[in-house]
């Protein structure tokens, strides 16, 4: 069954202008899915991941590559990444024919760094993470339900927001995730990041689900598993370079010392955090000390998801100052900053708006916009001057305009 991605339109454009498109993100997000659906038409497909094609690959990529055809599908290049040589001289030869190679990598960190190196300004690079929520939606199974904030919260928390597990409701997520999981140290933390210990390793991700949405702090991870400094900063490379998490700044442009300066760390995939934390039903997942954070996690994954899949210019940011002025998330379009809250709750209290007041009156200088408290209410509605409580699928609208 296949369900329609929001960047395929951004594919198809961009396979008009640029001679290579290069479509990157975690492993198991649909890539080669997706790519054989638009393109399998009119492209070979070939996968390095086959160990008997990149065996031919490597020992004569000249003949190899001159074998597959005019347009071509590589799933996997990074494994070869010589071809990419031999790409850039049939490309310089008819810069004219667009949309011939059509590249595909899992580890966006080894596979875009070859292509900045040896396709700049031939290729455009494109990434695909697991299902967004208006994704989700578009699963027949869903789709004929009516669903709510609450529920689309639960079920990307308790389902993930991986393809497979959400689109075939039979399969056990729990060794689903497990197996996903395993894969990912063994095949790219081990293998290819080369990290040793892998039990460490495997402690870290789960103290770090459990402080998901917070300040990270290399110093206390390190301490917790008694590694140095450097390692964790290795580690959280790691993981943000394969995109299990993504780090969301603070904005501090002008504002002096008194801003936290540190990021906050958010997974892109409630559904890996609860399988980390040992969340597996709805009443620990409503009622646990993780509520809160899951429901922010959620919130920025999404949001990140949208900005990925549509390429908007848009900056994302926090603020916290040294007393006490905390605003979750801020939303930079247009040359103008727009507060938004993350509140777990169905009705916002005016209480819940008071570091979005302060916020403009301690920074009048900003060019700040009408604030947003963000919640699991279905309706949206203004609370005060200049805040206004917004749905779930009102803030993905505007945050898409």
């Amino acid at each position: 069954m296949y369900i329609n991605r929001d960047i395929e339109n951004l594919l198809k454009q961009s396979s008009k202008q640029f001679s290579a498109i290069a479509l990157t993100g975690p492993r198991q997000t649909g890539k080669s899915t997706l790519l054989k659906r638009l393109f399998g038409k009119t492209h070979a497909y070939v996968t390095l991941d086959d160990p008997i094609m990149r065996q031919r690959a490597e020992s004569d990529p000249k003949l190899f590559f001159e074998s597959l055809g005019e347009k071509v599908i590589i799933d996997e290049i990074q494994y070869v990444p010589q071809l990419t040589s031999y790409i850039k001289i049939a490309i310089d030869e008819k810069r004219t024919s667009k949309g011939r190679f059509i590249l595909t990598g899992s580890q966006q960190f080894h596979l875009i760094k070859n292509l900045g190196d040896s396709l700049a300004g031939r290729v455009a690079i494109f990434e695909l993470l697991p299902f967004s929520s208006s994704e989700k939606k578009r699963i027949p199974s869903l789709r004929k339900k009516v669903m709510k904030s609450k529920d689309m919260f639960m079920l990307s928390c308790l389902r993930g927001c991986y393809p497979e597990p959400s689109v075939q409701q039979n399969i056990d997520i729990n060794q689903w995730t497990a197996g996903y999981f395993q894969t990912y140290l063994e095949r790219d933390i081990k293998s290819i990041f080369g990290i040793g210990d892998l039990r460490d390793f495997q402690r870290f991700m789960q103290l770090l689900a459990a402080r998901c949405s917070q300040v990270l702090n290399f110093s206390t991870f390190a301490a917790d598993i008694g590694v140095a400094v450097n390692t964790i900063k290795r580690w959280i490379s790691v993981l943000e370079a394969s995109r299990i998490i993504y780090l969301l700044y603070p904005y501090h442009t002008n504002l002096g010392k008194r801003i936290v300066k540190a990021p906050k760390v958010y997974f892109l995939d409630c559904g890996l955090v609860c399988y980390l934390t040992g969340i597996h039903n709805k009443e620990i997942l409503m009622n646990g000390p993780l509520a809160g954070p899951l429901f922010e996690n959620y919130c920025i994954q999404e949001t990140v998801k949208q900005i990925i899949n549509t390429k908007k210019s848009v900056g994302l940011y926090y603020i916290r100052t040294n007393n006490n002025l905390e605003v979750d998330l801020l939303v930079e379009k247009e040359m103008a900053l727009n507060p938004v809250e993350i509140k777990l709750n169905m009705t916002p209290r005016l209480s819940d708006a008071s570091n979005l007041v302060r916020l403009k009156t301690v920074f009048a200088k900003l060019p700040i916009r009408p604030a947003k408290i963000l919640s699991l209410s279905d309706t949206s509605f203004p609370l005060i001057k200049d805040v206004s409580v917004v749905s779930f699928d009102e803030y993905i609208k505007w945050l898409n305009q």
